[in-house]
Parts: structure tokens; sequence; C-alpha cells
């Protein structure tokens, strides 16, 4: 009888080595979260195919994968579903694909096919968040959603960041706050990054979050909170509801939602900074880049043409 189990809930169940929880314990929520949508797909894939899914063979996962980019599934989809297979083949003990040369030839063959160039979303640049601030309604959602957008912009934070932010996270300092971000991507062990918030004249991230706070009662836990049609909070707030937020937003305002995603608030500060003129330094200080590689790329686009080689004869 085939093993096909679910991934990655029933690791726990499956798997007791302490190895293995620490393990899972390396990687993030958003990670396994994928990784369990991935191994279940493979799971059903395989099934659909009458193949064993656990073991796998080589072949199978690169035929997998053939069927995948047939779908029209990303590179980045696509590599991250064989990390997935190969981590629940390496906990349940068998050998992982990380080494298979069928495998790896599969994964190049995709790259070939599909290009390795990232897909970006659109950023919400400066103009744009404020026509986004605009539009929120004067009520407790609106007011939620016009605080958790001004902060996200102000603070070039991630998705995954603000939802986790608490209270005490702000302290207040004369014409800003100081915003300690406790986990993130970059700080996967929970060292804590500290950052400023100006309030500013334009987007007055600070000014939202009092309203908010104010109006929805919070003096202490979490930040950002559900809010229900009635107009009472709930619990804590999804990474994926902030996406939905922000595109439903940008839809809101005429723009085209599926340009835009969690990331568009980070987005749209770095790229607003560039635009201005801001020194990338400054910018990472905020954005907490560790490679400033990756900034530049940000930098340069949004330069392209105010800082043209042709200015001077085209």
């Amino acid at each position: 009888m085939t093993l096909q189990p679910r991934f990655p809930e029933t690791i726990p169940a499956l798997f007791q080595d302490a190895s293995d929880r620490l393990v899972l314990a390396a990687r993030s929520p958003g990670t396994l979260r994928a990784y369990r949508t991935d191994w279940a797909a493979f799971v059903a894939w395989c099934h659909a195919q009458s193949v064993t899914a656990l073991p796998a063979q080589p072949e199978t996962v690169s035929a997998w994968i053939a069927s995948r980019l047939e779908q029209g599934r990303k590179a980045s989809t696509l590599a991250r579903g064989v990390a997935a297979v190969s981590c629940a083949h390496e906990l349940a003990g068998f050998e992982s694909f990380s080494r298979s040369r069928i495998v790896q030839d599969a994964l190049r063959g995709m790259r070939r096919t599909l290009g390795t160039a990232p897909t970006r979303k659109a950023p919400a640049t400066v103009d744009l968040l404020r026509r986004m601030l605009d539009i929120q309604p004067e009520t407790l959602i609106g007011q939620r959603n016009r605080a958790l957008l001004a902060l996200g912009f102000a603070g070039a934070l991630r998705r995954s960041e603000l939802v986790t932010l608490k209270i005490g996270d702000l302290v207040p300092q004369e014409g800003g706050a100081l915003l300690t971000v406790r986990r993130s991507k970059t700080d996967p062990d929970g060292a804590g990054q500290t950052i400023g918030i100006l309030n500013g004249s334009t987007i007055r991230a600070l000014d939202h979050i009092s309203a908010w706070c104010e109006a929805a009662g919070i003096t202490s836990g979490l930040l950002f909170r559900s809010v229900d049609r009635h107009g009472r909070t709930g619990g804590s707030l999804s990474d994926r509801s902030v996406a939905r937020i922000i595109k439903t937003t940008a839809e809101a305002v005429g723009l085209d939602p599926e340009r835009f995603s969690g990331h568009s608030l980070r987005a749209g500060f770095i790229t607003s900074g560039a635009e201005a003129g801001a020194d990338a330094l400054l910018i990472a200080e905020t954005s907490r880049h560790q490679s400033l590689d990756v900034l530049r790329s940000y930098v340069r686009h949004a330069s392209l043409l105010k800082t043209h080689a042709g200015h001077r004869f085209l």
C-alpha cells in the first residue's frame, strides 16, 4: 500500500524524532503552508497516474514537473514544488532529489523554457498610496485598512511582518516612532530589527494608527485585527488578508488588481525613495535589505529615464 501522508500537518504524527521537528522549525510558516499545498498536489497527481508518491522515483518527479509546466506554472512555483517533495522524502527517511540528475535536468529544461526573470508586481508608490488612503470609507474597516496601508508603506514592511505587529512594537518619538520588527524573512531567528517611522505630512502613518487604535479600543496585543460586518474586532489577520486589502483597494481606484500584491507597499516605498533621489543605503535602513544588489534593481528601474545617458543628446 502506498504511503501518502498529508504534508506537513501529519509530519509530527509520523516522524517524532526531535531532529525532524527542528527541520520543520527551520522553515517559515509561509514556506510550510506552500509546501503543504505542493505536497498535496504531488500526491493527488501521483494517485491519478497510479504511481507511488512516497518514495517517488526521480522519473515521477520529472514527469510531474513537465505536467505542471504544461499547466502554465511559474518557474519559482515549480522549483518550490520539487523542494517540498524533497523535504517530505528527507523527513520520511528516503533520499531527497537534490542530487538527482534526472530531476535537475528537468528543472534546467524548465528554466530554459520559461526563463528565470521574476514577475514583479506593481509598486504602490506614494501618489497611488494617497489615492488608496483617500478612498477608504469612514468605517472601522476603513480606518483599519488606512492604518495598515500607511504603516506598510512607511515601514517598507512585508505582509507577514504587518500581521504580527503588536502595539508595544511602536515606541513614539519626536516626529515619528521607532518600530521593532520581531521576526522577518531576513531575521528568521527573531533577533529583531528596529526602524524609524516618520509620520510626515503626506502619508501620516502614525496618525492613522492612532485613529484606528482609538476607534477599535486597542490598547495592547496585536495591532491589526479582523473586523466583521457588524464592526466588531476579532483575531489576527492573515498575510493573505493584507494582499486582498491591497488588491481590493487598487481595484477601487480603477487599477487592475492582478498587478498588485502584498509586496506592493514595500516595493512602493523603495520605488518612491529612489524616484525622490534618496540614497540606497538610507532606503536600506528602512527596507532592511541584506543585499544591496536586490535593492539596486528597484533603484535602477525607478531611475531608468531620469538618469538616461541620452538626456544630453537625444
